[in-house]
This record gives structure tokens, C-alpha cells and sequence, in this order.
């Protein structure tokens, strides 16, 4: 059999981690096997699925380089198919059309309540005439469509990842809605539990991979698989994503799609590696850095836990800071221009290539995250950079003034800067003033930076001396120190 998964996203909001994690394990088992990985848009929810959705969901699957090999199917341009198959139901007796209003399904409810039961629809129109049926019509009623469930039937199926599992169909909540709106002539709007199973039998798809709080849908579906005639495929629940509380992550827990960790500058090799690690354990419990397609070579269910996976933000920035850190300075530069353009810094981003690069070699092994390169370079984009209180502080201690000023004598009296010329420089100023370097440096990297902290001064100067900066900031600070 030839393995075939999909990932089914409902374009009501961005991608979200949930969703793509899913997406990931699909893809996962589907190349571990050879299979095919298909991309389907459940969009029949019309009052909220928005083209805007739909667009970052598939840029987030392309960013993360889980490329589908079918589609992207979309339902909407699919309802003749399902409308067929629900006539198909309606003529084996299968299902029906039901007309209680909402006001009476509420006070069906509430009795229920009141009697110590669980609410559920008690398949009141089932058995309706004809002549009922052409009753409720003309009053103006629009019906629901229900597919009938057997209260004594046993529904069971062996999970990829949670054993066997059984439900009763009296706890399925009676007969199923698949379809609303319904007239005497017209099936109505398809809804989401049909819809889904009409379009994996019509995919072929072999293997059903979801999250876990899809559990309560699959004895549904399996009934309808089977009313459809159609073989029942494979399913696998998997480990919800959980916040440190323990409950299932939310907006309320802040970042949680896909374009939002894009932004903040993770890295899409490091996201889809830190997904993998979401419930799932590789053979070598020891590894935790590897490729997508390195996951896939050894990816299984008998790996995947049954717990909840904990969202833990220390172990992405970890894995971040690792695939940032192993970056050529070339790969590193694309990838942060963005953020500088964002930041509204201004540069010939052609002309200046070569000193971009040494930018990023300079601060690559400091990077966590993309975006606190903004920051961390900002002395390097702006002229007039400004000075930190801490670095005014600095400034303004005894004996800076004399510091700034030899150090300001000495580079223009300086024929080049070079990284030994720049050492040298400050050795003989230290020498002059019967100072220690050390006492300087702190000193030159405020008046140079605005900062008391920064990556790496020598080379910081060297960048600055390069845009023909370094002048200006040393008189700025003497402005300051003065």
C-alpha cells in the first residue's frame, strides 16, 4: 500500500504552530515511506476563512520546506461532490432531514440537563412522514441533514499512537448533523465531519494524522466511511502542544503562529527541527540537531508520546542560536537585511555588501534570534547615535575626558586603521596617560557605541572607521565628557 497523508488547515486564522506540527509529522511519515504528502484547504467555514489566511498558511508550509505533492485542494470548489454523497445517504435511508428550530434543540437540552443527562439530540425526526416533513416546509422551516448513528453500535480502532480505542454510539450525541440550511430541493451546506471524509476517500488517503483533540470526531467518521462504502483508513493522534501550565497553547500565551515566529527571527531550519522534538523522540535520544529530511530517514509512531508536548522557549532559542552560529556570513547577511530594512536603516545594501558581512561575521556567534541584530548594530547604522545613560555615566567619570581626547589626537594623527594599528593605538595612549589598557577600552567603546556593552570593540571600530564615523563619535563624546 502506498502510504498517503494530508494536512488539512481551515483558513480562518495565520498558520499555527499546532497545525504546522502536524503538518510536519504527515510529512515526515509520508517520505519516511515514500508516500505522498497532500495539502487540502478546509475553507467551508464562509463567514470566517479569509484569502488572506489561506495565502499565509501556504507561505508558512513553503517557509518551513514542507513542500506538498498534491494540491492545494480547496472545499468550496468541491460542494457539487459532497452534496452528491449526502443525497447518496438520503436515498439508503442513512440520513434525513431534521426541522427543529434552535429554540427547541435548546429546551430539548435543558430538560436533559435538568434530568442529570448529557446533552444530546434525541433523533426526534427520524421517522417523520411525508406529510410532517411537508408540514414543517410550510411553515417555512429550513431543515438540517442528519446522518443516522446506531446507540448500540461499538466503534473501535487501533491508534498509531494510543492502542486501541473504543467509543459507544450512544455517546456520540445522536444523530449527526453533516449538513445545514436544508430545503425540500437542496442538500444545504455541507459540514465539516462529512466533508472531511467524503474528501479523504476521494484522495485515497490511507493514514489520518491529526492532534488528539480530534479524537471525538474519528468514531464519526468511521461510520460514515463505512456508510460510504468506503475503507476505513489508519489513525493517529497525536500529543497536543501545551504551555508551561500544562494547558493547550494560545493566543493568550502570545506568539503562536507561524509568520509571528518568522518575524522574530527564527530561523525555519531551526522551527521545523524544534517541531519534530514536539512528541516525538528520535532513536538517539541524544541528537537534537537534524534536518528534515534526516527526521524523516528515522521518523515512527512508536516514538510519539502520548503527553501532552511541553512549549519550551529556552530549547527554540537554543536550537536557533545553533543553526545561526553555524551560518557563513554570506547566508547569515541575506537572511538579516530584512530586519535592518525594516528598522528603517538606510545603506547602499549593494554597494556595502562586503561590509555587511563583516557586520555579521562580527555579531553571528553573539545571535540568539535575527531580530536582535537590530539593536545590537544599530551604532553602526545611525550617525548620530546618541549615548546610553550608562554610557554617559561612563563618560563622565574622572579622567574620561583626557581618555577620549588622546584617544581622538591619536586617530587623527593615525595614517590607517587596521586591527593591529587599532591595538597598538590604544597600548600607546594607555602608555602616554600611565593608564591600563583595560581602563581605556571601556571608555572608547561608550564613546564609539553609546553603549557600555557590544560586541567585540576593535572590530566595532574598524566598522565605524569604514563608514568614517569613529572622528565624529570621539568628538561627540568629548562634547559630553567636556
Amino acid at each position: 500500500m502506498s502510504v498517503r497523508v494530508r494536512i488539512a488547515p481551515s483558513p480562518t486564522g495565520n498558520l499555527h504552530i499546532g497545525t504546522a506540527r502536524t503538518a510536519v509529522f504527515n510529512w515526515l511519515f509520508a517520505r519516511h515511506h515514500g508516500g505522498t504528502f497532500v495539502l487540502r484547504i478546509e475553507d467551508t467555514d464562509l463567514e470566517r476563512s479569509r484569502p488572506e489566511f489561506t495565502q499565509n498558511i501556504l507561505d508558512g508550509l513553503k517557509w518551513l520546506g514542507l513542500t506538498w505533492d498534491e494540491g492545494p485542494f480547496f472545499q468550496t470548489q468541491r460542494l457539487d461532490l459532497y452534496r452528491r454523497k449526502i443525497q447518496e445517504l438520503l436515498d439508503q435511508g442513512l440520513a434525513y432531514r431534521a426541522y427543529e428550530t434552535p429554540e427547541e434543540l435548546e429546551t430539548m437540552r435543558e430538560a436533559q440537563k435538568a434530568r442529570g443527562e448529557a446533552p444530546r439530540y434525541n433523533n426526534g425526526h427520524r421517522h417523520l412522514t411525508l406529510e410532517q416533513r411537508a408540514a414543517y416546509e410550510a411553515e417555512g422551516r429550513t431543515a438540517v441533514i442528519r446522518f443516522k448513528i446506531d446507540d448500540d453500535r461499538e466503534i473501535t480502532w487501533t491508534d498509531l499512537v494510543r492502542g486501541k480505542i473504543t467509543w459507544k454510539g450512544k455517546d456520540l450525541g445522536g444523530d449527526m448533523v453533516i449538513a445545514r440550511a436544508a430545503t425540500a430541493t437542496d442538500i444545504g451546506q455541507p459540514l465539516y465531519n462529512f466533508v472531511v471524509v467524503v474528501d479523504d476517500i476521494d484522495m485515497a488517503i490511507t493514514h489520518v494524522i491529526r492532534g488528539e483533540d480530534h479524537i471525538g470526531n474519528t468514531p464519526k467518521q468511521i461510520l460514515l466511511y463505512e456508510a460510504l462504502g468506503a475503507p476505513v483508513p489508519e489513525f493517529g493522534h497525536t500529543p497536543l502542544i501545551l504551555n508551561q501550565q500544562g494547558a493547550k497553547l494560545s493566543k493568550r500565551d502570545g506568539v503562536t503562529s507561524i509568520s509571528d515566529f518568522q518575524k522574530m527571527g527564527y530561523v525555519a531550519p531551526a522551527l521545523a527541527n524544534y517541531m519534530t522534538l514536539l512528541g516525538w523522540t528520535p532513536p538517539d535520544a541524544t541528537q537534537e540537531i537534524f534536518t528534515l529530511e534526516e527526521a524523516a530517514k528515522q521518523f515512527s509512531f512508536d516514538r510519539v508520546n502520548k503527553a501532552g508536548a511541553k512549549f519550551d522557549w529556552d530549547k527554540l532559542n537554543w536550537l536557533n542560536s545553533q543553526y545561526l552560529h553555524a551560518m557563513s556570513a554570506s547566508a547569515l547577511t541575506d537572511l538579516l537585511i530584512p530586519y535592518w530594512q525594516a528598522a528603517g536603516y538606510e545603506v547602499d545594501w549593494i554597494a556595502k555588501r562586503p561590509w555587511l558581512e563583516q557586520i555579521s561575521a562580527l555579531i553571528g556567534p553573539s545571535l540568539t534570534r535575527l531580530d536582535e541584530a537590530v539593536p545590537m548594530t544599530r551604532y553602526l547604522f545611525t550617525q548620530d547615535v546618541g549615548f546610553s545613560e550608562e554610557a554617559t555615566r561612563k563618560l563622565q567619570q574622572d579622567g574620561s575626558a583626557a581618555i577620549v581626547a588622546a584617544l581622538s589626537t591619536a586617530l587623527s594623527q593615525s595614517s590607517e586603521l587596521t586591527e593591529s594599528s587599532a591595538q597598538s593605538l590604544i597600548k600607546q595612549v594607555a602608555t602616554d596617560l600611565g593608564r591600563k589598557e583595560g581602563q581605556l577600552k571601556p571608555i572608547l567603546r561608550a564613546a564609539l557605541t553609546g553603549e557600555t556593552k557590544g560586541p567585540d570593540l576593535i572590530q566595532s571600530w574598524l566598522l565605524l572607521h569604514q563608514q568614517g564615523w569613529d572622528t565624529a563619535r570621539l568628538q561627540a563624546a568629548l562634547a559630553i565628557v567636556q
